[in-house]
């Protein structure tokens, strides 16, 4: 078995040992030691993408909010499928994951960063939720969250009020009507799907394959349409 190579290491605010690492051709994020995500497997990062953007992509200059940068698939589907006059804002916790897209991760997704219609913002999501809510011409058509594992938090405990009660609201607030908010998540989560209908939205849940056609495990896409 070919050794790993250690290509950056960093440390979240909460703590967390962030480590990219490469094997052969594969690069993986570990999470103290844990596979938080890798090169081989974003068939349902796309597809979060594609889902959200259905009724975004068909507007006129749609603007898209995506929390959490990862490894850039989502980013680069969610160009791929929006108009020329679209704008994306990718919420990034970590300032070092923004480096590492801008270098040896950047090829994987064609370097997505490099689109002008995409603009990091670096810090908490939730930050730029209530940035929008508090501003009407600064909601978002479509709000994208890739943040850990989904509503169990992994990485960074401060995340889990993303999808708590207030962490719901605080999204809808941040959509324009009829706006989509699209989560992606490891496992599915009952409560989660209670707790955005409280909130009011309509809800769908799609199970994906984490290599699309090529199978691997299923991953879950919590959809909300915001509605009034």
């Amino acid at each position: 078995m070919k050794p790993w190579d250690l290509l950056g290491e960093t440390t979240t605010p909460d703590g967390t040992d962030l480590r990219l690492m490469r094997q052969d051709r594969e690069l993986v994020i570990f999470a103290n030691g844990k596979s938080l995500m890798s090169s081989r497997m974003h068939g349902s990062e796309e597809a979060l993408a594609t889902l959200a953007c259905r009724t975004a992509r068909l507007l006129d200059a749609p603007r898209v909010l995506i929390g959490g940068l990862g490894m850039g698939f989502t980013l680069r589907a969610t160009l791929d499928v929006l108009p020329p006059d679209a704008s994306v804002t990718v919420a990034e916790l970590v300032p070092a994951v923004v480096d590492w897209n801008r270098g040896p991760l950047g090829p994987l997704a064609g370097h997505p960063l490099k689109d002008p219609r995409a603009v990091v913002a670096l810090g908490n999501v939730a930050d730029a939720l209530r940035a929008a809510a508090s501003t009407p011409r600064a909601r978002y058509d479509a709000i994208l969250l890739d943040v850990d594992n989904g509503p169990a938090a992994f990485t960074d405990t401060t995340n889990a009020g993303l999808y708590d009660n207030a962490g719901v609201v605080a999204a809808r607030d941040a959509l324009t009507p009829d706006g989509v908010l699209a989560v992606w998540s490891a496992w599915d989560d009952r409560k989660f799907e209670q707790r955005l209908r409280y909130a009011g939205f309509t809800v769908s849940v799609e199970h994906v394959r984490a290599r699309l056609k090529q199978g691997g495990p299923r991953h879950t896409i919590f959809l909300g349409v915001r509605t009034g």
